[in-house]
C-alpha cells in the first residue's frame, strides 16, 4: 500500500488542489482548516489502524486481483468472512472516532459497480468490468480514499430525471466524445467528499430509456478541472471553528461526517474511466447492491459510537453520584440491549451473505434493510435514554470562556461539580460529548443515510415473500392452494 498510515495520508491531501467553500470562503488546506481537519483525522483512523498489529486483519485484505496486501476498504468482498470482518471493523473504528470515518460509501460504491459491470459487459458486450478492474488495481496499491457520489438534488421529487425542469438537478452526460464524456449536474450531502482523492459516480435511482444520460458510473479525481465543493454547515461548527475544546464536543474527529455539495460543471471524463454510459436498465441493480451493503453497516458502525455514548453516559452518572440507583442501571442495561440487537442485524446479514455472478459477494438485501430500518429507532432511543440519564444542565451548560475566566470561573467550577476529587471540567467534557453525540446531525444521519426509512420498508415489503408466508399458513390449516391462472385464460 503507497499509503501506509495516517500521517502519509494527510500528507498525500496536502498535494491535492480541490476548489472547496465554506461559509463562503474558500479552503485552501483540508488538514488544517478547523472546519475539515477533525473530519480527515477520522479517516486517518481507518490508514492508522491497518498499520496498527492489533487490527491488522481486519482492517486489511488479500487483493484478488493482484494478491497484494490492501486496505479493507478497497477491496471487493470474496466470501463470507470478508462481510463479517468488515461489520467487525466499522464497529472498532466508531469506537475510536465517535463519529463516522468516510469511507464506508466508496467502498460500498466499488463493490455494487463491480458486480454490475460484470453483468453489463455480459448482456451489452461492453468492457466496464475491466476498466473498472484497472481503475481499482491503481486505488488499491496506492489505498486511495474514494468518495462514493450518488444522491442528485432531484429538484421536483413528483419528477424522473428526463422531466425535471432543469435537467441539471440529475447529474447528466452533456457532451459525448470520442475519448469520453462532459457531465453537468451536482450530488448532494456527500460525505468525505473533500478529504478524499478520487469521486465514484453513481445513478441515484432507478430509470427508463429517456434518461440514457443519467445512467452514468465514472471515476474523476477530487481536484478535476470544473469540481467545486461547498462544505455543509454542522451542529455547533462555530465552537470549532473558534477551537473551543471543551465545547465542541468531539474536538478530535468532529461532528459527523463532514459532508459536501459536489457540482459538476462541464467536467470531462476520459474513456477508461467510464463504468456505465446509457444502460438504464442497470441503473436500478446497482442502487439496490450499493443500499444493501451500506445500510448493512449501520449496524456496525452506529454500534460504535452508541459505546461511546452508552461510556459516556455510564461516567456521567458517576460523575454525578447516580450510577448505582436501580432505574440508571435498567436504563444503561436498555441502551446496551439496542446497541447490542443494532450488531446482530450486522452480523447476520453479513452471514447469510450469497456471491453475485462476477463472484463478489453481497450481503442478506432483506436482513439488511431490517438493520437499517432498526438503526432508525434504536439510535434515537439510546440518545433519549442517554439524555435522559445526563439530566438538563447539558442544554443549559455555561461556555469554556466562562469556566476559564478570572471574574465567573470559580463559580462555575464550584455549582457544576460533581463528586469529590472529579474535576468540574472533566464533567463539562463529557457533558459536552453527550450533546455532541445526541443533537444536530449526529442523529439526522442515522435517520436518513442509506436512505430514508421509508425506502427501507418499500424493501421490506417487496422482499418480504408474502406469496409464501401465506401459503405456510394455507398449508398448516389444509386450505388448497389456488393456482394462478395463466394470461389469457
Amino acid at each position: 500500500m503507497n499509503l501506509k498510515n495516517g500521517t502519509e495520508y494527510i500528507e498525500s491531501l496536502r498535494k491535492l488542489k480541490p476548489i472547496i467553500y465554506y461559509k463562503g470562503k474558500k479552503i485552501e488546506d483540508v488538514t488544517r482548516h478547523p472546519a475539515t481537519a477533525p473530519h480527515v483525522r477520522a479517516a486517518a483512523m481507518t490508514y492508522a489502524l491497518a498499520s496498527d498489529d492489533e487490527y491488522r486483519d481486519l482492517a486489511t485484505a488479500t487483493s484478488h486481483l493482484t494478491g497484494r496486501t490492501i486496505s479493507r476498504f478497497t477491496h471487493v468482498h470474496q466470501n463470507i468472512e470478508d462481510l463479517i470482518k468488515k461489520i467487525k471493523l466499522l464497529r472498532i473504528l466508531g469506537q475510536k472516532t465517535g463519529t463516522c470515518f468516510q469511507r464506508c460509501v466508496g467502498f460500498d460504491g466499488i463493490n455494487a459497480a463491480y458486480s454490475v459491470t460484470y453483468e453489463i459487459d455480459k448482456k451489452c458486450g461492453t468492457d466496464y468490468f475491466e476498466r473498472l478492474k484497472q481503475w481499482l488495481i491503481g486505488i488499491q496499491d496506492k489505498n486511495l480514499m474514494v468518495v462514493g457520489a450518488m444522491t442528485d438534488p432531484k429538484g421536483d421529487r413528483s419528477k424522473g430525471p428526463a422531466d425535471q425542469p432543469d435537467p441539471d438537478q440529475y447529474l447528466h452526460i452533456v457532451e459525448r466524445r470520442p475519448d469520453g464524456v462532459v457531465l453537468r449536474g451536482a450530488k448532494l450531502h456527500m460525505t468525505g467528499a473533500v478529504n478524499s482523492h478520487e469521486i465514484l459516480v453513481m445513478p441515484t435511482t432507478a430509470m427508463d430509456e429517456r434518461s440514457r444520460d443519467y445512467a452514468v458510473v465514472c471515476a474523476i479525481p477530487v481536484d478535476a478541472p470544473g469540481i467545486t465543493m461547498i462544505f455543509g454547515r454542522q451542529a455547533n461548527d462555530d465552537r470549532r471553528d473558534k477551537l473551543e475544546r471543551i465545547d465542541v464536543g468531539k474536538p478530535a474527529f468532529g461532528a459527523v461526517g463532514g459532508e459536501a455539495l459536489i457540482a459538476f460543471e462541464d467536467v470531462f471524463v476520459p474513456t477508461d474511466r467510464i463504468f456505465m454510459d446509457g444502460e438504464t436498465e442497470f441503473a436500478s441493480l446497482l442502487v439496490y447492491r450499493f443500499a444493501a451493503h451500506h445500510r448493512a453497516n449501520y449496524g456496525a458502525c452506529t454500534t460504535g459510537l452508541m459505546d461511546v455514548l452508552t461510556g459516556a453516559v455510564s461516567y456521567l452518572t458517576q460523575i454525578q453520584g447516580t450510577a448505582k440507583a436501580s432505574h440508571v442501571r435498567d436504563k444503561v442495561t436498555e441502551m446496551i440491549h439496542l446497541c447490542e440487537t443494532l450488531y446482530c442485524s450486522s452480523i447476520a446479514c453479513s452471514a447469510e451473505g450469497q456471491p453475485t455472478p462476477s463472484g463478489a459477494y453481497l450481503v442478506d438485501t432483506m436482513l439488511a434493510n431490517v438493520c437499517k430500518q432498526n438503526v432508525t429507532r434504536f439510535h434515537f432511543e439510546v440518545a433519549r435514554l442517554a439524555l435522559d440519564l445526563a439530566g438538563g444542565f447539558i442544554a443549559t451548560l455555561p461556555s469554556q470562556y466562562d469556566l476559564e475566566s478570572e471574574d465567573v470561573g470559580h463559580l462555575v467550577r464550584k455549582y457544576f461539580s460533581g463528586v469529590k476529587d472529579i474535576s468540574t471540567e472533566d464533567r463539562i467534557k463529557i457533558a459536552r460529548l453527550i450533546e455532541a453525540m445526541t443533537g444536530g446531525t449526529a442523529l439526522v444521519e442515522s435517520m436518513h443515510g442509506a436512505g430514508s426509512p421509508q425506502a427501507q420498508r418499500v424493501m421490506i415489503l417487496r422482499e418480504g415473500n408474502l406469496d409464501k408466508k401465506i401459503k405456510l399458513a394455507k398449508a398448516l390449516l389444509g386450505i388448497p392452494q389456488r393456482v394462478k391462472a395463466k394470461q389469457g385464460e
